[in-house]
């Protein structure tokens, strides 16, 4: 049976983050990949533009084409800017069934551009994040969603986690890539356990999409019947290796994607 996963997030015009960073993700990891598109970005390596929400109607109807056709394995979820998109997704998740959803807290662009409307982010926490199976927020996002300071040190970090996982989440990806030191540490906090998860720092400004990559790299494990321990440290190493490599493409004249397709070309 052929592995599916579907993205439901924002377009990058720029290929390295967004829906064509999951797409290319889920290809590399041998899932077939679909999409619901639920913001249009003008967007390059230097930026965003320019955020265009596709209306709420048409989310849904991309999500019941879908949904209905499909034999969908696991869920992506990324940009939802909007409180309004946060609903529509949450009930398009009810209507069909889904519970293996990854969902990626994505607020500010590696730019810097804010891509969540302040006013979404109750309603996420309210209504989506005890849908998913893991949410895989970075240090700032950790921060905005418990509205405190950022975790200095890995037991913040993983008090942090619990302090989601009491709002609701049932297991948390704490992703530690800005925190100062050479390692990258992530911490996979459920009710019952926290594993660590490290990889060495590589020295690159090619990070554009990183977050979007990891959580799809999640989803395609899912997607082909892995625990989530297992997706998740799949996920680690295959964004390690696509960071490790990203030098090696010429991408625009700012932050540059990763090499997705580096075990290929």
């Amino acid at each position: 049976m052929t592995a599916i996963a579907v993205t439901i997030a924002g377009s990058d015009s720029g290929g390295g983050a967004g829906i064509q960073a999951d797409l290319k993700t889920f290809s590399a990891l041998g899932v077939y990949g679909a999409s619901v598109i639920t913001a249009l970005t003008a967007q390059n390596t230097q930026g965003v533009s320019a955020i265009h929400d596709v209306p709420p109607h048409f989310i849904a109807a991309q999500l019941d084409a879908v949904f209905s056709d499909l034999k969908v394995n696991a869920v992506k979820i990324g940009m939802l800017s909007q409180p309004v998109a946060i609903a529509t997704v949450t009930a398009g998740l009810e209507r069909w069934k889904q519970t293996h959803v990854v969902l990626d807290p994505v607020m500010i662009a590696t730019s810097g551009e804010r891509l969540l409307a302040p006013a979404a982010i109750e309603v996420l926490k309210r209504d989506l994040i005890p849908r998913a199976l893991v949410i895989t927020p970075n240090l700032h996002e950790a921060a905005a969603l418990l509205d405190e300071p950022l975790a200095r040190d890995e037991d913040e970090m993983r008090a942090q986690a619990e302090r989601l996982i009491g709002i609701g989440a049932q297991a948390v990806l704490i992703k530690g890539g800005h925190a100062q030191g050479p390692q990258a540490v992530d911490l996979l906090v459920t009710r019952s356990a926290a594993v660590r998860l490290t990889a060495e720092k590589v020295a690159t400004v090619n990070t554009h999409g990183t977050g979007c990559t990891l959580s799809a790299a999640i989803a395609a494990g899912l997607a082909k019947g892995y625990r989530l321990s297992e997706a998740v440290a799949d996920a680690k190493a295959y964004v390690t290796h696509a960071i490790a490599a990203a030098d090696e493409l010429e991408i625009g004249g700012g932050h540059g994607p990763t090499h997705h397709f580096h075990a290929w070309w």
